[in-house]
């Protein structure tokens, strides 16, 4: 099909420079600071109005900037260097996957997700699970993984958050400016936009294919905000996670039936598809559909989808699952049963789940039916998904249930700060990022002085509280704010005071209270003249989500206590943006999650990838990355029945750990110019085991080893098998 991808601006940009719009456009700048600079030299305080959204920035740069770089020879040499490493990246025959499987150049795997996390300026993703998949994106791009994803592009993005001086957390909707935006619309050769259509409940829903180029790889969106739907319609892809469930199956229709359809009418015949949680489980229906509807039978349809389907899930509580009552499936799924020649019990089996109240249609269930792969994303996380659905194979063992583990891992070269990066390449070598999970190169950790080291990471701190003054005396001068407000945005946070951090989505499970539980002696400790403490909380709580919004209040609150002096500080509108500058900027990362309810959690790989040291209960990712000595564990490894009882000994062991471990750790035996050599050593340590273990290309091969080849065999296999069918046979 012949395409035309319609970039919405024309940049009137210098002959010599010119390519900078290239560069908006492809996300590739994302995780290449030298990219970044090129747009900062031009003109930092813009960079930072715009916030750092490229495309933006070109659209209102004024021309004298523009003309003021093409006569800066130290700017021309590094716009130069920046485009020699774009194209040599871009067009690379020798990647990761060509060199390890060379005999699998025809093989393509779609990845579906709800939401993607790719940068601040592209605000379509909630939290962690769509931070996870733009990380999986760049990565697959980095070891050039024939890839494509497929997702939502949102209109109003996720909300921007408010808190008021109670500490009440107000939403305020966003509007997303197309014309801003790295996004192209794709059209057909006539002009008319590329779009794919979905019957919803007896009615039919368009919606138009953008794409996002992310390094080597398409991130294809669905929006279905165009004039043939109706007012109703055109809002199924405006916001994430919306409560209505008629909404909700509206758009997981629209991911997996729709996905499925945009994808072939780009031209790809994936031969992996890999369903990143349940919401894109109607992917399976559909691709099962277009068989049954070319002559193949339900019961071999179903067989082939499920070779090549794979399914990751993130959920370790069977409440937080994507589950649908039956007369919506009545109302939105009946035609799909006809064209599956089967009937309505035999359609329903696929997702029936039964519960105390009844029955329902559940997505993970779905998912779990029609894939020959599925995983957890850690080793706990596997154990409890094995238990959770050990319903589903009752003849089974319950460690026998078909669902592995694929650990979650992070992308280095988007969250790793880039004078720790600058760091690493003189001491590590050049290469130091194509080997990142390859723990014997990361013992050259030792090779770095302490003071430098030490240097970065006080450079960091000083980033983040600088960032946070500089924040809260915007706010106050731009008007609406109390001055206690002000206070508690972090004016008077000071780089050389211990810092810690806990920024997170605000779920009552994640018990952001906690080290809280006992007030008067946490202000103790924060408040100690000699050895102070501050803490940094940031975090949203869904807006649905009441008793997260409260659990807002009450930190907040804490916060604004004056007992604290100042040293609790909440910064509102958690991104992307503001995640990395805490996990770069705080010296210990704390999460309290009650076990086992965190599925991974990714947050703390990133910090430990910079230095900052992990304080954790050992649940997610942390109970397989702790060894006693490259950070702090809260709590024990064991499970408690109650859950008041769990939380007391939890914040017992938070409170000690840290008066009598972290603290003394951090502030005795300096040495005379002031560095402590034995918290530098825990750092090292951490980041010569966490890092390998936690990046996302040590993830990326496991997810290829495991789950992405024995699905290319087995389509090379039933391709064979179609061709040839007698020999197969005779096989």
């Amino acid at each position: 099909m012949d395409l035309v991808r319609e970039t919405p601006n024309h940049f009137s940009l210098p002959r010599r420079i010119s390519r900078l719009s290239e560069l908006a456009y492809n996300l590739w700048w994302v995780w290449n600071p030298g990219a970044q600079r090129l747009f900062i030299q031009i003109d930092r305080t813009l960079w930072e109005k715009v916030y750092h959204n490229p495309v933006a920035f070109l659209r209102k740069v004024e021309r004298p900037s523009l003309n003021a770089a093409t006569n800066d020879r130290y700017f021309l040499e590094l716009y130069d260097q920046v485009m020699r490493d774009f194209d040599r990246y871009m067009s690379a025959e020798d990647t990761w996957y060509s060199r390890n499987y060379p005999s699998k150049p025809n093989q393509l795997i779609a990845y579906f997700s709800f939401e993607f996390g790719l940068h601040e300026s592209l605000p379509v993703y909630a939290g962690g699970l769509g931070v996870l998949s733009g990380d999986h994106l760049k990565e697959a791009s980095d070891m050039g993984l024939p890839l494509v994803g497929m997702g939502f592009y949102y209109t109003q993005g996720y909300f921007s958050q408010r808190i008021t001086e109670d500490g009440w957390q107000e939403t305020r909707n966003l509007e997303l400016k197309f014309d801003d935006l790295p996004v192209t619309l794709l059209n057909r050769s006539d002009g008319t936009p590329l779009m794919v259509s979905v019957t919803l409940a007896g009615r039919k829903v368009f919606a138009r294919i953008l794409q996002v180029q992310v390094g080597r790889v398409p991130l294809y969106l669905l929006d279905t905000d165009v004039d043939a739907n109706n007012p109703a319609d055109r809002m199924l892809t405006a916001r994430l996670y919306s409560s209505d469930h008629e909404v909700r199956i509206s758009q997981e229709m629209l991911l997996g039936i729709g996905g499925v359809r945009a994808l072939h009418e780009l031209g790809y015949q994936p031969t992996v598809w890999h369903m990143n949680e349940g919401h894109s489980a109607f992917l399976t229906v559909q691709r099962m559909r277009e068989m049954v509807m070319a002559g193949m039978s339900f019961e071999e349809a179903m067989d082939r989808v499920r070779k090549t389907n794979i399914f990751t899930t993130h959920t370790p509580v069977p409440a937080g699952n994507d589950e649908f009552a039956l007369w919506l499936i009545d109302k939105y799924l009946s035609h799909i049963w006809e064209d599956l020649k089967i009937d309505r019990e035999r359609f329903v089996d696929l997702g029936r789940n039964m519960q105390e109240w009844g029955e329902t249609f559940s997505m993970p269930v779905l998912a779990l039916r029609l894939s020959g792969k599925a995983n957890a994303v850690s080793e706990l996380h596997g154990k409890v998904s094995r238990a959770m659905w050990h319903k589903l194979w009752p003849d089974r063992k319950v460690e026998d249930v078909p669902i592995g583990h694929i650990t979650n891992g992070v992308h280095a070269s988007t969250w790793m700060a880039r004078r720790l990066q600058i760091l690493f390449d003189r001491y590590l070598g050049a290469d130091w990022r194509e080997n990142i999970d390859d723990p014997d190169m990361w013992t050259m950790i030792d090779n770095i002085p302490d003071a430098e080291l030490w240097a970065v990471r006080r450079h960091l701190k000083n980033k983040l509280v600088s960032y946070a003054i500089e924040r809260a005396r915007s706010q106050w001068v731009g008007g609406g704010f109390h001055p206690v407000q002000v206070v508690a945005g972090g004016v008077l946070l000071e780089p050389y005071s211990l810092t810690l951090g806990f920024a997170r989505r605000f779920a009552t499970y994640k018990r952001a209270n906690l080290i809280m539980r006992d007030l008067d002696r946490f202000i103790r400790i924060v408040t100690n003249e000699t050895r102070p403490v501050q803490v940094i909380f940031a975090g949203k709580a869904h807006p649905a989500d009441e008793p997260g919004k409260m659990l807002i209040q009450q930190v907040y609150r804490a916060v604004k206590d004056s007992r604290s002096g100042g040293r609790l500080v909440f910064l509102e509108d958690y991104d992307m943006n503001l995640a990395r500058l805490l996990v770069q900027g705080v010296d210990v990362w704390v999460n309290t999650p009650r076990r086992p309810n965190e599925a991974s959690g990714t947050s703390g790989m990133k910090a430990a990838m910079n230095g900052t040291l992990n304080f954790s209960v050992l649940d997610g990712w942390w109970r397989e990355g702790y060894n006693g000595n490259n950070g702090w564990a809260i709590g024990s490894d064991v499970d408690y029945s109650d859950a008041d009882q769990q939380d007391a000994a939890d914040a017992q062991s938070l409170y000690e750990t840290l008066e009598n471990e972290i603290i003394p750790l951090y502030y005795n035996n300096r040495s005379s110019d002031g560095i402590p050599h034995s918290w530098i050593e825990r750092i090292k340590e951490s980041i010569r085991t966490l890092v390998p273990q936690f990046s996302t290309r040590r993830m990326l091969k496991e997810y290829m080893s495991q789950a992405y080849l024995p699905a290319m065999d087995a389509s090379e296999s039933l391709l064979q098998a179609a061709t040839n069918p007698a020999k197969t046979k005779e096989g």
